[in-house]
């Protein structure tokens, strides 16, 4: 065994090498692992975290505890799992067939933390018999695995990995993996050319440019440029080729843009170049040609990146998918099967640690799951049997038995990943006015040149080319383009980091501009519970009132209705005929007569509205329900977030003004409007906005349709049928209201990033062009100075990765 280990215990996270594992740094138990290692004792968590650190020593790889950065993961148990992955139907749609008979698959895991890990992974899997490649990207947390099926299986290899504690999750299909790898190692190739060609293109240059006493020879000279054709040429054509293809494409829909500027400047810089080759002249331009795509093209891998990290999320989604489940057979037994072949209404069991393979409802016992990856909050949410779970939470320290309700895209995390990808393709009129702009000035830029080519002919013919290639590089108005679209990816990304969804390309446009919310009570900012009191009326029982209303209310969305959910025989009384009356109730047979429950007005003409739910016929009331109804312990924090920012909150309702009146002042609101019925609450956001003002509507996505349309700008939450609220700019993926001042934040800050982009587009090229037009800039400064703008525009985009507090 190396000395290594020995170091590391002393060197790594010292002053805690008693009290946490020595190969995961996770908290001991109280009777750990021992185990020896160059004479001296290490302490493990675990049996796994031993024996894996006993391998890495053996195998000569202990150099992974001095080069990493963070502590490895914890090792799980191998449960027979791995096993799976061998499976043809697994295989046949993962991973590849090769040319000489072998395979290829693409795996995501989420313990690998550092360039040690993929350093680890690489050494480790490699040795395995029958893995032919091993390629790990600590960056992208991705690994990619060719092995000969003949000599070993999958799950060899795999169950490797898994004992170093880098735990295997499937990517997404092979052919979007095969087309990212090789889109990306095109890239990575491009740049490497055209920083090699820089450098060398400017060296070269350097030479000509220090003969300012024109003492070198005109063989040197002409040898120098004829190097710098050569070593330019391939930078042009390949590195910068997206470019030339792009202007192509714009050219052909008549509809010229960035990439035809690009082209067409580096593209003349090299023509005009070769052509004073040739010919002997002045001045030659290959520096400015190479330059101007090197810097492009990084300009535009930090773009990649901005949008990369606003599809995080959609990675991380797609890590949550186990794939294989645990699914019960009709004789109780269970069955190791593809997360593919489950059926809605199948039982599954998962256990502690595992993700949840699809919607489901949980059945026998008490569990709690961790729901961070779809709503954002970190803490495991207690579920009871009959409630909710979603596809993607992780089970905790209670094994759980659930049956499946929606499979495969039906699911809430195939929803949100959808979600997350619309939004960030969506195009908002801010982009498009930005792009139209641009178009424009790529228009008025090429007749601008033309003129100023003509004027420097009659001025000095010597330097008219020079300069109007200079006026046409460094006016290209690529910071301008990426201004908007650069800050809203980044800025879509961190809302899908705290679970909120924008729905509406202008979503965070029109958010930023708000200084009034109207909050919707029941379900909002209110928690119904069960029913507090029943007052039976008219010789009813209140059983009986009970087993009615539940009747009525079985299929209804509204938030008061699950209170009567839990009524006896809810299950079996069936009610027909059934039509609900928006704002007021619902209508229905039950047991041959005719009943309503709602408001006073609409059950009970003959009662006054008190507040309460009433049952009746219509004329004469039968019972009357109260409820115990509580503010969310965030409505009060949320509130006053959004106070902070200098926004007013109402609320509208359509409870009676007692209970009304009460709530608002539990949570802190000013002002409050009582029995609104969908349309009144519409009228009333009309006005707000005819006094000026922006309104924001938050609302449970079910009964306030008309409003969330109809504000400027509206949020829907609860739970997944939410998700499909397409009434709303914005979704709450997110159980906590407080999203909604952070979401505000956020909206405020890109707001300031577009404005600072465009100025700084702006005045520079304000600056740019006259410098450029009399001839004080040079093409490969030019070149510089417009690719740094670009640069600044993206990375000023960058920061709004960062998530927001309220």
């Amino acid at each position: 065994m190396n000395a290594t280990l020995a170091a590391m215990s002393g060197g790594e996270r010292a002053g805690t090498v008693d009290t946490t594992c020595f190969h995961c740094g996770e908290p001991l138990p109280a009777a750990p692992a021992m185990r020896m290692f160059d004479g001296a004792s290490r302490r493990f968590c675990c049996d796994g975290c031993a024996a894996a650190a006993q391998w890495i020593g053996d195998a000569d790889l202990d150099a992974y505890y001095r080069l990493r950065e963070r502590p490895g993961a914890r090792i799980d148990e191998d449960d027979g799992a791995l096993a799976l992955w061998d499976r043809e139907e697994v295989q046949a749609e993962h991973a590849r067939t090769l040319d000489d008979g072998g395979r290829e698959i693409t795996l995501l895991t989420d313990g690998m933390r550092c360039a040690a890990c993929a350093w680890l992974i690489d050494r480790a899997l490699s040795r395995e018999e029958g893995v032919t490649d091993i390629s790990a990207n600590a960056v992208t947390g991705r690994i990619r695995i060719s092995w000969d099926p003949a000599r070993t299986p999958l799950s060899r290899p795999l169950r490797r990995l898994q004992s170093l504690g880098y735990r295997p999750f499937l990517a997404a299909g092979v052919q979007q993996e095969r087309e990212r790898r090789r889109e990306r190692n095109r890239w990575l190739l491009r740049i490497g050319i055209a920083a090699l060609g820089s450098m060398q293109a400017m060296m070269f240059a350097e030479a000509l440019y220090l003969d300012t006493a024109r003492q070198m020879s005109l063989p040197m000279r002409d040898f120098l440029r004829w190097i710098a054709f050569l070593v330019s040429t391939p930078v042009v054509f390949y590195a910068g080729w997206p470019f030339i293809a792009g202007a192509a494409r714009e050219l052909r829909h008549r509809a010229p843009g960035m990439d035809t500027l690009i082209a067409g400047s580096t593209l003349l810089a090299w023509a005009g170049s070769v052509a004073e080759t040739v010919r002997g002249g002045p001045q030659v331009w290959y520096d400015a040609a190479v330059m101007f795509v090197f810097l492009l093209l990084v300009a535009r891998l930090l773009e990649q990146r901005v949008r990369a990290t606003a599809s995080a999320q959609v990675d991380a989604l797609a890590r949550a998918r186990p794939a294989f489940a645990s699914r019960e057979t009709a004789d109780g037994q269970r069955e190791a099967v593809a997360v593919g072949a489950l059926r809605a209404g199948d039982i599954v069991r998962v256990a502690p640690g595992e993700p949840v393979p699809a919607d489901a409802l949980l059945l026998d016992a008490d569990a709690s799951f961790a729901e961070a990856l779809l709503t954002g909050e970190a803490t495991p949410v207690p579920k009871h049997p009959g409630d909710q779970v979603f596809a993607g939470s992780l089970c905790g320290a209670q094994a759980a038995r659930l049956q499946l309700t929606a499979v495969g895209t039906q699911t809430r995390l195939s929803q949100l990943a959808a979600l997350i990808e619309q939004a960030q393709a969506h195009r908002p009129p801010l982009a498009l006015a930005a792009d139209r702009i641009a178009r424009g000035f790529v228009l008025a830029l090429a007749l601008a040149t033309i003129a100023v080519y003509v004027a420097w002919r009659l001025h000095d013919p010597s330097r008219a080319f020079e300069v109007a290639l200079a006026l046409l590089v460094v006016c290209c108005p690529c910071a301008l383009s990426l201004a908007v679209p650069a800050a809203l990816a980044a800025a879509n990304g961190a809302l899908a980091r705290i679970g909120v969804l924008p729905l509406r390309a202008d979503a965070l446009a029109r958010l930023a501009r708000i200084d009034t919310v109207v909050f919707d009570k029941t379900g909002t900012l209110s928690l119904p519970g069960g029913v507090l009191r029943v007052e039976s009326l008219d010789g009813l029982g209140d059983a009986e009132a009970l087993r009615i209303a539940a009747a009525l209310e079985r299929d209804s969305a509204h938030p008061l209705a699950a209170a009567f959910h839990a009524a006896p025989a809810a299950d079996t009384t069936i009610a027909t005929g059934v039509v609900e009356h928006r704002g007021a109730g619902i209508e229905g047979v039950v047991d041959g007569r005719r009943w309503r429950i709602g408001l006073a007005g609409f059950a009970a003409a003959t009662r006054h509205d008190d507040g309460a739910i009433w049952l009746g016929d219509g004329d004469i009331a039968s019972a009357r329900f109260t409820f115990d109804e509580s503010a969310r312990t965030d409505a009060r924090p949320t509130l006053d977030a959004l106070r902070r920012l200098g926004i007013a909150s109402e609320l509208a309702s359509g409870d009676g003004d007692v209970a009304v009146t009460r709530f608002a002042g539990l949570v802190g609101i000013d002002t409050a409007h009582a029995r609104m019925s969908p349309e009144g609450k519409l009228a009333h956001v009309r006005a707000l906005q005819a006094q000026g003002r922006v309104v924001a509507m938050v609302g449970d996505g079910i009964n306030d349709g008309p409003v969330l349309a109809g504000a400027d700008v509206s949020f829907a939450l609860g739970d997944g049928n939410a998700l499909a609220a397409r009434a709303a700019d914005l979704v709450l993926a997110s159980p906590t209201l407080l999203r909604i001042p952070q979401a505000v934040v956020l909206a405020r800050r890109t707001r300031a990033v577009i404005r600072q982009n465009l100025a700084w587009a702006l005045l520079y090229n304000l600056l740019a062009l006259p410098a450029a037009a009399l001839g004080m800039v040079s093409p490969w400064q030019a070149a510089l100075g417009m690719a740094l703008s670009s640069l600044l525009v993206t990375a000023n985009a960058l920061r709004l990765a960062r998530v927001p507090r309220a």
